[in-house]
């Protein structure tokens, strides 16, 4: 958060720009002005400034204003200089101090989802993880979440090696289970926008998964909180789940990510981990942490 003493009219203008972003089309300016909490006169002036500075345009037909080629140069130069990993492994480092939680940070690599960085916890989670380990897609809370957000057709291959017990599938952590499990898995984990696992095989020990997102809506990596069973809680209503959900949202609006839904506060689903379906065979058992 930042502190201190600013220009207290550029912040009044910039409730404008905030307000063209979250409009996300061209927009009036008694629209703008009232969702800026301004009068129409004050916003007009304001706009007029932001003209001279292309930050912003006003169709001659419509009258209608919108964001300029300057604003358009500026989320460019923002995107550039965003680094994904970068930002995910400090506010991955932040997260586990505040929570006293392990954190993990995965990429999808040649071999399926890998750690690139496991912030440790100040408390004692006997978990054997590391850089460079690689998640089962099927066993993981990791995995299954890029199963349920990356394009299948990436996930494809390694996900018959897995299913086949081939590719080097038993040095990977987690234990692979069906596709059957995974696919109804997937439907829950994309309802509720992150994955869990409780308790297997490591007893005791669960975790939440959740998403990070570019501009063009692609998933970048995964943030993983792990944790003892009396530290995180993967039910319903569960804190934790929407902490670690708000930072994945976070770090995605920062890399250009938009969706509307996301307008609203974060809270805890009100479902816990992912279930089968009352009417499947079989419940698919959570696996392996992570």
């Amino acid at each position: 958060m930042v502190v201190g003493r600013g220009v207290q009219s550029i912040e009044v203008g910039g409730r404008l720009l905030q307000a063209l972003v979250a409009f996300g089309q061209p927009a009036m300016l008694r629209d703008l002005a009232q969702a800026a909490g301004l009068a129409p006169a004050q916003a007009h002036a304001y706009l007029l400034s932001f003209r001279k500075l292309q930050l912003v345009e006003q169709d001659e037909v419509s009258g209608r204003y919108a964001l300029g080629p300057f604003a358009l140069e500026m989320g460019l130069a923002r995107m550039r200089s965003a680094h994904p990993l970068r930002m995910a492994s400090q506010a991955g480092a932040e997260f586990a101090a505040e929570t006293g939680l392990m954190v993990t940070i995965a990429v999808w690599g040649t071999h399926g989802p890998t750690i690139i960085q496991v912030q440790e916890s100040n408390q004692a989670i006997h978990v054997n993880l590391r850089a460079g380990s690689v998640y089962t897609i099927t066993g993981t809370a990791t995995g299954q979440l890029f199963a349920a957000f990356m394009p299948p057709a990436q996930i494809r291959p390694l996900l018959e090696e897995e299913l086949q017990g081939t590719g080097g599938t038993k040095r990977k952590v987690g234990r692979a289970t069906s596709e059957a499990r995974l696919e109804r898995d997937i439907a829950a984990i994309r309802a509720l926008g992150y994955s869990t696992t409780e308790g297997v095989p490591v007893p005791g020990i669960n975790a939440i998964s959740a998403p990070v997102f570019d501009h063009m809506g692609q998933m970048q990596l995964a943030i993983t909180a792990i944790g003892n069973e009396d530290m995180l809680d993967c039910g319903p209503d569960s804190p934790q789940a929407g902490a670690v959900l708000a930072l994945a949202r976070r770090l995605s609006s920062e890399l250009g990510y938009q969706n509307a839904e996301w307008a609203k506060p974060v809270s805890a689903p009100r479902r816990g981990r992912p279930r089968a379906p009352a009417d499947a065979a079989e419940a698919p058992r959570r696996s392996r942490t992570g």
